[in-house]
């Protein structure tokens, strides 16, 4: 077994803290990861806090995870002693099921194991995420890091880059569209940048005039604020795509005005209470609100050479271990521009 430091929640209400497990062996189709740097999204708070109701204690969140090789099994044919690796938010799924064959293991109809706060595929032996030293996964579901880029900068792709970038992907999002992010945070910063990286035309929909400049230097064309009436009376039947990525309580039917014909709402976001959707809001544009769950490992690999190729990371702030849970507090205020990476050294010294 493999001695692992780490920071865990122990319960849903006491802070995270230092704590030490074992991971498994090296087994023969499977990589050992350094952990080097580990993104801190918006659902390891929900899951710390057991805001989803689904929590497993002890828990080590983290699933936007960088780092380096430093033992490969005996069949490992990808990757080798000294790689820049990564792992997403799963570790592995049923393999059998259509969406699995498809690619698209994030759909997984068992369900797959998530990186953390779930189950290895035999549902006994619980999954422990980045807030680590060191991982072990199967090669297949372990992502080629290029050395292109900053890593730092690069951990969050694994979560809020891909959680952006399929649906872009999968409505084919490009040119001669009108696009809307809602919510400039972690995930709507990337759904600005990759979105106008596809050619599409962007506006940033936000509450705080403080955030037009930045979302003009990540690429957004146009800003409006959505609680000027006005202005979202002018934007009615303006967009073909909104990339709605607020996790907070919100009204959905305020924003489904702002398609065109045949537009479509997609929600990244999962707020912990339920929104009710009056039918006439979809009726009378013959509108679709549509969700998105990250992305399965080939589309993944696809958007980390993407962005290695056009120069994309996400804009981060760079925090040790020991400042987690103030950098939670921090993260609820939305002062974080514009996703929180844990420099896994801190814990190795501590």
């Amino acid at each position: 077994m493999i001695a692992t430091k780490a920071y865990a929640a122990q319960n849903a209400t006491t802070p995270l803290g230092p704590w030490n497990f074992e991971r498994r062996e090296v087994g023969p189709h499977d990589v050992q990861i350094d952990i080097l740097y580990c993104g801190v999204c918006h659902s390891d708070l929900h899951q710390v806090r057991n805001e989803w109701k689904d929590s497993i204690y002890p828990m080590v969140p983290g699933h936007e995870i960088v780092g380096r090789v430093t033992k490969v099994g005996a069949h490992v044919t990808r990757f080798k002693v000294g790689d820049l690796a990564g792992i997403g938010c799963f570790v592995d799924s049923c393999r059998e099921c259509d969406p699995c064959k498809a690619g698209e293991e994030q759909y997984c109809v068992p369900g797959n194991a998530g990186t953390y706060n779930s189950y290895e595929m035999d549902r006994k032996t619980l999954t422990y995420g980045g807030y680590s030293t060191d991982i072990v996964t199967d090669e297949k579901y372990t992502l080629k890091i290029s050395d292109k880029l900053p890593l730092e900068g690069v951990a969050p792709l694994l979560c809020a880059g891909i959680t952006t970038f399929s649906p872009l992907r999968h409505w084919k999002v490009g040119k001669g569209h009108k696009v809307a992010v809602l919510g400039l945070g972690g995930l709507g910063h990337m759904a600005v940048k990759l979105a106008a990286s596809f050619g599409a035309e962007v506006t940033m929909l936000s509450t705080s005039p403080s955030k037009e400049a930045d979302a003009r230097r990540l690429g957004a064309h146009h800003f409006a604020l959505i609680n000027d009436k006005a202005k979202l009376k002018e934007l009615r039947g303006r967009f073909d795509f909104i990339i709605n990525t607020v996790s907070a309580p919100h009204e959905y039917s305020t924003f489904l005005n702002l398609l065109n014909l045949d537009g479509t709402m997609i929600c990244l976001g999962a707020p912990p209470v339920p929104s009710a959707v009056p039918a006439f809001n979809l009726i009378t544009g013959r509108r679709s609100i549509a969700g998105s769950l990250i992305g399965g490992i080939r589309e993944t690999q696809e958007m980390l050479d993407y962005c290695a190729e056009h120069n994309i990371v996400s804009d981060v702030e760079v925090i040790n271990i020991q400042d987690i849970n103030d950098a939670y507090e921090r993260m609820l205020k939305g002062d974080v521009k514009y996703r929180f990476v844990i420099d896994i050294a801190s814990l190795k010294k501590s």
